[in-house]
């Protein structure tokens, strides 16, 4: 057991849209990213997500609307729901997620990374 410092491990790496494991619990991935401009519209059919905004602006847009977060919220995405992620500038956000999560759910695009391919840091 140990303290983990989010803003340490987001400054160890630049990319945007590749989630870093960061901590394991209960089936659950806690992860880091980094979002700028548009995500791709995906839905997980299986799964909630969790988006909480640690610096920056995200917009989680919806097909019916969009929710605003700001630094120090978050919002949670019922599995089934279409969304994508877009943030003004870049943002970094954690996510809490099921270890199965593929990244872009239901689509295949240039940003997928399978789940046993993610990065732990």
């Amino acid at each position: 057991m140990e303290a983990i410092n989010l803003k340490d491990k987001l400054q160890c790496f630049t990319e945007v849209w590749v989630p870093k494991i960061v901590g394991e619990l209960n089936g659950q991935y806690v992860k880091v990213v980094k979002f700028q401009d548009e995500y791709v519209w995906h839905t997980h059919e299986h799964e909630d997500e969790l988006f909480l905004v640690l610096d920056g602006h995200v917009d989680i847009q919806l097909r019916d609307r969009v929710v605003p977060l700001e630094e120090g919220e978050f919002c949670i995405v019922p599995r089934g729901v279409e969304h994508r992620p877009v943030a003004h500038g870049q943002a970094s956000v954690l996510l809490f997620e099921p270890v199965t999560v593929r990244n872009t759910g239901d689509v295949q695009h240039a940003h997928t990374i399978e789940a046993d391919d993610l990065e732990h840091i």
